[in-house]
C-alpha cells in the first residue's frame, strides 16, 4: 500500500485535513526498566530501526523524544513494506501508526478525533474507549476530563458507536506531548526482545536443519549479535547443501543483522575420525571437534559463547550424557535456546521466521553423512577421551588447517 508525499501525518489541503500515516510511534517494554542505562538500549534500538528502514524504498527519519521513539516518513513509501521491516527489529513491542497534529486548542483536537474515527472505521457499529495521557500538565483539561469530553464528541458524531470501558473493539489513544498531539488506535505487534548488540556476541553452530536457525533467532532476540560456523564436507556434501546454509543465515540475518558465516572444510577430520575411532562413537567425537573448532573461531572473533540447536533427547547426540560429553571440551558457555522444546514447537518458530521451507530442502549436511547405524546414547567421557587419543598423531594439525582455511561469507537479508 503506497502512502503519498506528506511531511506531517495530517496534511491540510484546501482547509481540510487528509489523513496519511507518515509517523509511527515505536513502543518497547524491557528497555523501560533499565534505569540509568536506559538511553544505551534506546540508542541501540534506534540504530537497529535505522538499519531496518534502509531496506524499505523511501526516506525515513528515526528520532527519540522524551521516552518515545518515532519513525517519520519524509517521502513516498510502501506502508506494508515498512511494517514488515519494523516487525523484524528486536526490542519493538508495538508499532503504532499515529496521526500527529499541532495543538490548536481542544475544539480543533475534537474535530480531528472525529475525523480520525470516521476515516479509520467506515463501519460505525462498534464499541470504543478513549484513553488520554498528558506529558504537558498545563493542558487546560486533565486526562479524565479529556476522556469524557472526547468520548462525548464521538458519540454525538456517530450514534451507532457505543462506549465500552472494559472490552472495547477500538482503544483510541491520545497523547498530549510538548510539541504536538498523537492520535492512534492501532498497535501492531513487534517481535519483542532486546535490541541487537546490547548483550555481546555469540557463535552459532549453523547446520542445514530446522533447529539451529531457530536457536540463532532466539538468542538474537535477547540482544546478542551473531556470527556462525558451518561444517562442510565435500564431496560428501554438495554445493547446494552449502548454499542452503548460506540462505538460512540470510533469513536469520533479517532479524539479527549481518552474520559472518565461517564455512569450515571438515572432510579430512571426519574421515580421520571414521578411520581411527569406534563407529558407535563417531557422532560424539565429531561433535566434540566441531565444538573445539567453533570455540577457536569464536575466540578470534570476540564471541563470548557458543549457540547450538540441540534439544534434549531428540537424537542420540542430544541425550543428557551426550550433551555432557560434548560440553566437556568447551571453555566457553554453550547456550541451547531450544533445549526444552519438542520438535513441533521448534517447527512452529521456524515457520514463523521463514526458515522452515529452506531447512527441509533435501540436501544432506556433514552430520547426517557419517552417522553410525547404532550410535552410543550414553557415552562415557573417559572412554571417549581414550578413543580420541588414537587421533593424536594428526588431529591438531588438521584442526589448525581447517580453521586457517575457513571461508567467510557475509550473510545479509
Amino acid at each position: 500500500m503506497k502512502i503519498g508525499n506528506a511531511v506531517g501525518i495530517m496534511k491540510e489541503e484546501n482547509g481540510e485535513y487528509n489523513m496519511r500515516f507518515q509517523s509511527f510511534l515505536i513502543k518497547y517494554a524491557e528497555i523501560g526498566i533499565k534505569g540509568k542505562n536506559r538511553y544505551l538500549f534506546e540508542d541501540a534500538l534506534v540504530k537497529q530501526i535505522r538499519r531496518a528502514v534502509k531496506q524499505v524504498e523511501g526516506t525515513f527519519e528515526v528520532s527519540k523524544a522524551m521516552g518515545r521513539i518515532y519513525v517519520n516518513a519524509v517521502s513516498e513509501y510502501d506502508y506494508d513494506e515498512l511494517i514488515e521491516a519494523l516487525q523484524c527489529v528486536f526490542g519493538i513491542v508495538h508499532i503504532c501508526p499515529v496521526v500527529q497534529i499541532p495543538d490548536k486548542g481542544f475544539d480543533d483536537l475534537s474535530e480531528n478525533i472525529v475525523r480520525y474515527m470516521d476515516e479509520m472505521y467506515p463501519d460505525k457499529n462498534l464499541t470504543f474507549k478513549v484513553e488520554c495521557r498528558r506529558s504537558r500538565k498545563n493542558y487546560p483539561l486533565n486526562s479524565q476530563e479529556m476522556n469524557r469530553e472526547l468520548g462525548g464528541r464521538i458519540l454525538d458524531a456517530f450514534t451507532q458507536m457505543r462506549v465500552d470501558v472494559h472490552h472495547p473493539q477500538v482503544m483510541l489513544k491520545v497523547e498530549v506531548r510538548e510539541q504536538f498531539i498523537n492520535i492512534y488506535s492501532l498497535e501492531i505487534p513487534g517481535p519483542g526482545g532486546m535490541p541487537i548488540g546490547t548483550n555481546g556476541k555469540a557463535m552459532l553452530l549453523l547446520s542445514g536443519g530446522i533447529d539451529s536457525p531457530v536457536a540463532g533467532y532466539m538468542i538474537a532476540k535477547r540482544g546478542v549479535f551473531l556470527d556462525a560456523t558451518y561444517f562442510h564436507a565435500p564431496p560428501y556434501t554438495s554445493e547446494r547443501a552449502k548454499q542452503k546454509v548460506v540462505d538460512l543465515a540470510k533469513l536469520v540475518a533479517k532479524y539479527s543483522g549481518p552474520i559472518r558465516l565461517h564455512i569450515v572444510n571438515f572432510t579430512d577430520i571426519q574421515l580421520y575420525i571414521y578411520d581411527k575411532c569406534p563407529h558407535d562413537e563417531l557422532t560424539i567425537i565429531m561433535r566434540r571437534y566441531m565444538m573445539r573448532i567453533a570455540e577457536e573461531i569464536a575466540k578470534e572473533t570476540g564471541a563470548l559463547g557458543l549457540v547450538t540447536g540441540e534439544s534434549i533427547g531428540q537424537v542420540a547426540s542430544q541425550t543428557m550424557q551426550s550433551l555432557a560429553a560434548t560440553n566437556e571440551v568447551c571453555t566457553m558457555p554453550v547456550f541451547r535456546p531450544v533445549i526444552g522444546f519438542d520438535k513441533q514447537e521448534i517447527v512452529e518458530v521456524a515457520e514463523k521466521i521463514g526458515t522452515f521451507e529452506t531447512s527441509i530442502q533435501p540436501f544432506e549436511d556433514c552430520c547426517t553423512i557419517f552417522v553410525a547405524k547404532h550410535p552410543v546414547t550414553k557415552p562415557n567421557v573417559n572412554v571417549i577421551r581414550a578413543s580420541e587419543k588414537k587421533l593424536e598423531e594428526k588431529i591438531d594439525e588438521m584442526v589448525k588447517t581447517a580453521i586457517e582455511t575457513a571461508e567467510v561469507v557475509l550473510c545479509e537479508a
